[in-house]
């Protein structure tokens, strides 16, 4: 069973309140527990927060959203039920500005663009399957949106802005991946060769939204990793 560091866990926290905490995750570390038995980040942040603030008993954190573990970058907690229902209003009405960067293998038809798809997850093999216009769509698959941006490339690698429309899963990773532009690393998806960390070359850079509770416009933003892959760009 693998441990998050508590002391690495505090350097990554990139916003905290007494409604809302937010890190800048780790491509090791899982947002909620799986049947690897690894530590979650749900479960350090409790850690953190029992011992920060003293809390007694039991400590209430809620997951907002996810990110697969390989993917790097901003996810964001509920550290009160209020906010955790109010977040959920945001998300599921689309009221957050969702921006993600990329690392591709490839480089896009257009230097921008909006990708539209219908996801069909498998879940027997943790695969999603995209259906373009034109092609039959299966019962249950679900329709999927993004806006992206070509913001630099360097020969046949591209760094791409992404601002997800729709939350389904694996969207990005299987989206870009049928224009021809999989994600570095991402070989579940096509990328000819896996990362050395295991990591794939996907990172929430930030959430733009009205605060909850405060009812201010916020915005929070996760930097890049220092991964070589990164610092090319």
């Amino acid at each position: 069973m693998k441990i998050i560091s508590q002391s690495v866990l505090s350097d990554r926290i990139i916003y905290e309140d007494n409604h809302l905490i937010a890190v800048n995750k780790l491509p090791s570390w899982l947002v909620q527990g799986d049947k690897t038995g690894d530590e979650s980040l749900v479960d350090a942040i409790k850690k953190y927060i029992k011992v920060k603030y003293g809390k007694p008993g039991e400590v209430f954190l809620g997951s907002i959203h996810r990110l697969d573990r390989p993917v790097s970058g901003l996810v964001i907690f509920a550290r009160t039920s209020k906010a955790l229902e109010r977040m959920n209003a945001l998300f599921s009405g689309r009221d957050i500005i969702k921006t993600y960067f990329a690392i591709t293998e490839g480089v896009p038809p257009r230097s921008a663009g909006t990708l539209e798809h219908h996801l069909l997850k498998d879940e027997k093999t943790n695969t999603v399957k995209a259906f373009s216009q034109g092609m039959k769509i299966p019962h249950g698959a679900k329709p999927a949106r993004l806006d992206y941006v070509l913001e630099n490339r360097v020969d046949n690698v591209s760094l791409l802005r992404i601002n997800p429309l729709t939350g389904r899963s694996h969207q990005i990773r299987v989206q870009l991946a049928s224009i021809r532009c999989p994600i570095l690393g991402d070989i579940k998806y096509g990328a000819k060769r896996a990362l050395q960390d295991q990591s794939i070359a996907l990172h929430s850079f930030s959430l733009e939204f009205m605060h909850p509770v405060l009812k201010s416009k916020i915005l929070i933003e996760a930097p890049f990793p220092g991964s070589e892959w990164w610092q090319l760009f």
